[in-house]
């Protein structure tokens, strides 16, 4: 009986001793990030901490003038119609609504300088991008799977992708100014080129999941290899292909935007615009838009990767999935809408 307390009591200094020590070692890493945070944050403000809170301090009274003036925003720039008239705060965006036409001219001067068309420019070229760069995406994606490419040449596609993702759209955008100079033209090859990379690494790795019992039956029935390819391995993932496609343009989109305080169009454009003109009332209205464009793309993309789940609209017509795109409940996922 001595013996099994003893055991007990044994197994209970040893569970006590290693908490101790996870104690132990999960306070010297919380202090070790501590520290190295103090001292990263003294490195980039190129002094000490106290001194940065200082100039924090004497900053703060501009630093609220301007959020004052970010919590009234003025859609002046909104369409030509408020532009022209110089209706200001929210009546330019009241009173544009109020002429619907103005809608359609100020989509047609293609100007960064009106929010409306400057989100419809941001849109396109994340489109454009997202639809130029899938081709390559594609084919560097099958390609770049061991199941396609035996190794070690799939790694040939693999390292280009790679090489891609590590350049930044930012970056892309730059190196296109001898081609395209800083313009839409060059947000867009920036875009698809940095679709290239990311979407043809999500496409590779879906191939590598993929079951190999539809692709022994596809070679059973003494089909090529690129009749192998299309029915038996992208058969299985051209669901999850379009579900990433949808992804990456809802990124591609917010790519556009950031794309545009460089100068290359869009939305982005008409915020750093602003802000460096120290008007900041009309760069909130910007700002707006900004969470508009990207709520709208990713609600729209949610909604359609939603749709294309395995079971969720069996059963149902072309009409009736049209009917249920306009269910305001269907979008916002509310349960089933058929009743």
């Amino acid at each position: 009986m001595s013996d099994d307390t003893g055991r007990v009591q044994q197994t209970l200094d040893r569970i006590e001793r290693r908490t101790a020590i996870r104690r132990i070692a999960a306070l010297t890493l919380l202090a070790t990030v501590g520290v190295t945070t103090y001292f990263g944050i003294g490195y980039l403000a190129g002094s000490s901490v106290s001194q940065l809170l200082a100039d924090l301090g004497r900053q703060m009274p501009t630093f609220i003038d301007s959020i004052r003036d970010f919590l009234n925003p003025n859609f002046v720039d909104f369409t030509v119609y408020s532009q022209e008239n110089e209706v200001t705060g929210l009546d330019g965006l009241f009173q544009s609504f109020a002429h619907p036409l103005t809608f359609i001219e100020t989509a047609q001067t293609g100007s960064s300088g009106l929010l409306v068309s400057g989100a419809i420019l941001t849109v396109v070229i994340g489109f454009t991008g997202t639809v130029l760069g899938f081709p390559l995406a594609l084919l560097f994606g099958v390609l770049g799977s061991e199941r396609v490419t035996p190794f070690p040449f799939n790694f040939i596609f693999r390292g280009t992708m790679s090489t891609i993702r590590a350049v930044p759209a930012l970056v892309w955008v730059l190196i296109y100014i001898p081609l395209a100079s800083i313009s839409p033209i060059g947000a867009m090859l920036a875009i698809a080129t940095d679709t290239v990379g990311n979407l043809g690494r999500l496409f590779t790795d879906e191939l590598e999941e993929i079951d190999e019992g539809p692709i022994e039956a596809i070679k059973s029935t003494g089909a090529n290899w690129p009749q192998v390819i299309s029915f038996g391995m992208l058969s299985q993932v051209s669901s999850s292909f379009v579900a990433w496609t949808l992804y990456i343009l809802e990124i591609n989109t917010r790519i556009a935007i950031s794309l545009g305080v460089v100068g290359a169009g869009g939305i982005g454009q008409y915020i750093n615009g602003r802000i460096s003109l120290l008007r900041f009332d009309e760069a909130v209205a910007g700002l707006i838009m900004v969470v508009f464009i990207v709520l709208t793309v990713e609600l729209t993309s949610s909604r359609l990767r939603a749709r294309l789940r395995p079971g969720e609209h069996e059963g149902k017509g072309f009409i009736e999935g049209l009917r249920d795109l306009g269910s305001p409940k269907k979008w916002l996922g509310y349960g089933d809408q058929t009743n």
